[in-house]
């Protein structure tokens, strides 16, 4: 961490006044888990951790864990972002397209991510690479994404959100999402995210770029 920390962003879960105390107690206990179980996995790696631990390190009970986090995995992959990047996405302006939306929406969640903890972005995304129960949740996670980003994608295109174009158009962008996390991993996080994102969401929108003669 640097001496100068990026203010959070109006995308930071846990300062949303709209929610309730038992939300924000809900949101602390959830990010309590995920802290500890990151603080774990720097200290003795993602095998060697167990629920267990997560719980005493954490200082709650392993059940406590295990209601807010079925697997390991999903500690690591779950945040609290999808839900406020689709409210975002919903709040954007009508006449705005929709790659155009997605692209502010997605600066922004970029932008708050960093801001809390980069290392946590990063280490998560270093996990996804190595561990293969960490990208195989991650996969399955895409469709309950991909179902959530369907709903906004009707709503602002008119379309049915289980019609096979909605359907085939939001996992493009999911599945896009997801090997821009994985290639900025693999390649030691030497790129921007943000400009990372804006390609793929070029080659979304246009195609392959032209290759060498």
């Amino acid at each position: 961490m640097t001496a100068m920390t990026p203010a959070r962003s109006s995308l930071s879960p846990a300062d949303r006044p709209q929610l309730s105390l038992r939300e924000r107690k809900k949101i602390k206990t959830r990010e309590a888990i995920r802290a500890a179980t990151y603080a774990l996995i720097k200290e003795q790696g993602y095998d060697a951790t167990t629920i267990e631990q997560i719980a005493d390190r954490a200082e709650v009970s392993p059940s406590t864990v295990f209601r807010y986090f079925p697997t390991k995995e999903d500690i690591v992959l779950t945040d609290e972002y999808d839900p406020l990047v689709l409210e975002e996405l919903r709040a954007r302006p009508a006449g705005e397209s929709w790659m155009d939306s997605v692209r502010y929406v997605m600066h922004k969640a970029i932008d708050a991510m960093m801001a809390d903890d980069p290392e946590v972005v990063r280490v998560r995304a270093r996990l996804a690479v190595q561990v293969p129960a960490v990208r195989s949740r991650m996969a399955e996670s895409m469709s309950e994404t991909g179902r959530l980003l369907r709903a906004a994608l009707a709503e602002r295109s008119g379309l049915a959100p289980d019609s096979l174009d909605v359907r085939v158009y939001a996992m493009a962008l999911v599945g896009g999402l997801m090997e821009v996390n994985m290639s900025w991993a693999e390649n030691g996080f030497k790129d921007d995210l943000r400009d990372m994102v804006d390609r793929a969401l070029e080659v979304l929108e246009h195609g392959l770029p032209a290759g060498k003669p």
